[in-house]
This record gives structure tokens, C-alpha cells and sequence, in this order.
């Protein structure tokens, strides 16, 4: 960032249980962009355990965060406590009110709903979760990157970068976003296809909601009411 570069504040929500890819991923995009400071806000600043056997310390806390111009909710099976928790989600609601971008990665976008900033929009999250985001009045579009307005939803963990890049071009223009991706050589070839329920084997699609999702799936559905 130049003396004259105007700062573009990016703010991550860090919570226990977060899926650290939600968040690294994006995060190693766009702070790239011009101006681009980049902001780990937690309720407190120790560390954060990620799903991954390691931890990550936050820079800020809710109480010291700067306002985001972009905001993002990464997701993880901590999301429930999230959804639970007031003072979080009323971190999310401050930093949205001023919020050049709202956005999610992944469960993510559960939060957002739960602090009603989903409602009458279109919206996406991981496949395991889609069902819930109608409890939230938001409508589900089959996409990796979701663009209603203001609010930028993504899909599950990869799809964070696909996000960022969209978000990039919006505001840097679209060669620096393909200068960035050429940088970090995001070039995904992956050795299987396998990467979505509408590809891969049904029958591994039914394992791995049974083995991994549907509990918590039934346990996020048990704190967000059904919509009368």
C-alpha cells in the first residue's frame, strides 16, 4: 500500500471451530488488492482453534475491530455457537451497517441469516446445509458465488476463493483479479471428480452425509426456528 492508497478494511470473523480454509483461502486473495488491510477479529484475542489441529491468533477484538468495508462469516462446525451467541451476532449486524460487502464462506451464510441480514435474499452455502437457509427467508441458488446486492454468499471451503476473486474484479477490475490468480497460480485440476453432489457417487454422497453432516445438520436445524 502506497502513503496515498486509501485503506480497504477486510474483516474476518475467527470463532472456535472454525474451518480454517473458509478463511485462509480468501484472505491469502484478497490481501492483494490495493489497500487491502486485513483484520481477525474474535470475541477475544487468544488463540482460535481451527479444524485442522492447529490454532490461529487473532489481531483484534470485537471491541477494538475497525469497520470492515468488506466483512466476511467463514463457516465450520463452530457455526452452531455462533448462531447462538448475541454478542457475535451483533458484531455481525454493527459491522454489516457499514459494510461495503457482506460474505460468507461455506456455514458462514447460517450466520448471516441468523443475524437477519439473509432475509428476501438469494444466497448459497455448503451443499450439506442448503436446506436451511429458507429458515433464514433467504432463497438457495445453485451456484458457487452468490451475488444479491451487497451480500456475496459462497459455497463450501474452496468456493471462498472463487469469492474473492469475484470480489477483486469488482473493485481492482478484472485484469489485476486475473494477475492475482496467475500470482497464486489457482489453476484447479483436481485428480478426481468428486467435488460436488451433482458429480460424484451417490452412494459416497449418502456416506459422507451420514458419517459427517447429518448430525449436525439436525443440530443447527434445532436452534433455528422452522419460518411460520
Amino acid at each position: 500500500m502506497t502513503d496515498t492508497q486509501k485503506p480497504f478494511h477486510i474483516v474476518f470473523l475467527l470463532f472456535d471451530g472454525i474451518t480454517q480454509l473458509d478463511f485462509t483461502g480468501p484472505a491469502q486473495f484478497l490481501a492483494r488488492m490495493p489497500g487491502a488491510v486485513v483484520h481477525t477479529a474474535a470475541k477475544r484475542i487468544q488463540p482460535i482453534e481451527t479444524d485442522s489441529g492447529f490454532a490461529i491468533l487473532p489481531n483484534c477484538s470485537f471491541a477494538d475491530c475497525p469497520q470492515a468495508d468488506l466483512l466476511c462469516i467463514p463457516g465450520g462446525f463452530g457455526t452452531r455457537d455462533v448462531i447462538a451467541d448475541a454478542e457475535t451476532l451483533q458484531f455481525i449486524r454493527d459491522q454489516a451497517a457499514g459494510a461495503q460487502y457482506i460474505t460468507s464462506v461455506c456455514t458462514g451464510s447460517l450466520a448471516l441469516g441468523a443475524a437477519g441480514l439473509l432475509e428476501g435474499k438469494r444466497a448459497t452455502s455448503h451443499w450439506a446445509y442448503i436446506s436451511l437457509l429458507e429458515r433464514f427467508g433467504a432463497t438457495h441458488e445453485k451456484a458457487r458465488v452468490v451475488k444479491d446486492g451487497n451480500i456475496i454468499t459462497a459455497g463450501g471451503v474452496t468456493s471462498g476463493i472463487d469469492f474473492a476473486l469475484v470480489v477483486i474484479a469488482e473493485i481492482a477490475g478484472q485484469k489485476f483479479a486475473e494477475s492475482v490468480q496467475l500470482g497464486l497460480e489457482y489453476d484447479p485440476h483436481p485428480p478426481f471428480h468428486s467435488g460436488h453432489p451433482d458429480v460424484a457417487d451417490p452412494e459416497r454422497v449418502a456416506l459422507l452425509r451420514e458419517r459427517s453432516y447429518d448430525a449436525v445438520l439436525a443440530n443447527l436445524a434445532e436452534i433455528i426456528p422452522l419460518r411460520s
